[in-house]
């Protein structure tokens, strides 16, 4: 006898509950979506999805409409942002293609989120609420319930808690809080009409102490995405009167001529400070777990938080089929495959950031050194990123 009207309850709207949300029927589980946001809908400009999350989508099923808005660049490519020196490049044609099975794409968030929307919606098993602020989660008596902020309670078989970075489940778990990086940063996305100096084949990253620049098209070569990324001189611990525009313009004095020009475009309203957590050893309780950012957020560096969303969701399906009649197995095992491998993402993501952000001149002549040495087509750094293959399995 079924405990309640829908199998999942899953918080939180985004990339990771969506993907959730189609893990669940492709599952056969019924789910209802609850979103804080009054509309669904993402924030943010371009995403980057490696093979390993395109196998994903490929899975579910919506690849041939992410192929109509996305970008298959032709390279990964890092400079030098002060000389625009190629320091290095990762070839995504055939040969990566071949390697890891799955393209290498780019596309604006917003389109990702409405094609994995309008996937939920046709599966005809998922509902949704939105203006839904979940505070807590309770399980007794074999159903599980959360409560809102404005008091109402939703209760189903079981619970998926993923409501991001800022995550109230995770507080079901562990008690931690996000950790800043005292870096920020400022996104936006210009017609291609705008830019005439532009490298349109590839996604360029410009690095150098302290700061970054990201650049590559989106929606169908239409839009310019960038990202501005650097460290604050004035980081206040809850304060947002630190990373301003005027430190923007400081950090990046002195950069090449092309760098500068990409600043005047953009958007400087809107800051996002940077943050993550570190690894726990549990995110699942009984018929509760957690997903995506709530469970493992992580900097920005190797472009993995979407892509392990992804992961967690397609691996999740496995075992919500592997086991139908126990979602503390299912989420238990689900838990034992993907903790240790986010955690892995997670630490190297901050690694990641110190080797592109060093100020050090022995540190930076050896990184630049190292990447020299590799030749395009040298793809063994990302292997262990791109080559995971435990989210395509689909038990029957």
């Amino acid at each position: 006898m079924k405990s309640s009207q829908t199998d999942l309850i899953i918080v939180g709207g985004g990339i990771g509950g969506l993907s959730a949300a189609l893990a669940a029927a492709e599952a056969g589980k019924t789910s209802l979506v609850l979103e804080r946001a009054p509309q669904f809908g993402e924030v943010g400009a371009g995403i980057q999805l490696a093979p390993n999350a395109t196998a994903v989508l490929k899975r579910f099923g919506v690849m041939e409409e992410i192929s109509k808005v996305a970008v298959f660049p032709k390279r990964l490519v890092l400079k030098d942002v002060y000389t625009a020196k190629e320091l290095s490049a990762m070839d995504l044609g055939e040969a990566f293609k071949a390697r890891y099975k799955h393209p290498y794409l780019v596309l604006h968030r917003s389109d990702l989120h409405r094609i994995l929307l309008e996937a939920c919606k046709k599966t005809g098993m998922v509902r949704f609420k939105n203006n839904q602020t979940i505070e807590t989660v309770k399980q007794e008596h074999d159903v599980v319930s959360v409560y809102s902020q404005s008091g109402e309670m939703f209760t189903a078989d079981a619970v998926i808690g993923a409501d991001g970075l800022w995550s109230k489940l995770r507080k079901y778990f562990v008690d931690d809080e996000p950790i800043c990086s005292e870096y920020v940063a400022y996104r936006g996305t210009i017609p291609i009409s705008e830019i005439s100096n532009a490298n349109l084949d590839d996604v360029v990253m410009w690095i150098g102490p302290y700061l970054h620049l990201v650049q590559y098209p989106v929606r169908r070569g239409e839009l310019y995405n960038q990202v501005v990324v650097f460290k604050s001189y004035n980081y206040k611990a809850n304060s947002d009167d630190w990373g301003t525009p005027e430190e923007m313009d400081r950090r990046f004095k002195g950069c090449h001529p092309d760098v500068k020009n990409a600043l005047t475009f953009i958007q400087r309203q809107i800051r996002w400070p940077m943050y993550d957590r570190l690894p726990i050893n549990n995110w699942t309780k009984g018929k509760v777990t957690l997903l995506g950012d709530a469970a493992h957020p992580m900097l920005q560096y190797l472009a993995q938080g979407g892509c392990q969303a992804l992961e967690d969701a397609s691996y999740l399906a496995d075992m919500l089929k592997k086991y139908p009649d126990s979602y503390e197995q299912a989420f238990a095992d689900f838990q034992k495959e993907r903790l240790p491998r986010t955690a892995k993402v997670q630490t190297s993501a901050r690694t990641w950031g110190e080797i592109l952000h060093t100020e050090d001149p022995v540190a930076t002549l050896l990184r630049n050194t190292i990447f020299e040495q590799r030749t395009p087509q040298d793809y063994e750094v990302a292997d262990f990123l791109y080559s995971y293959d435990k989210t395509t399995k689909q038990i029957n």
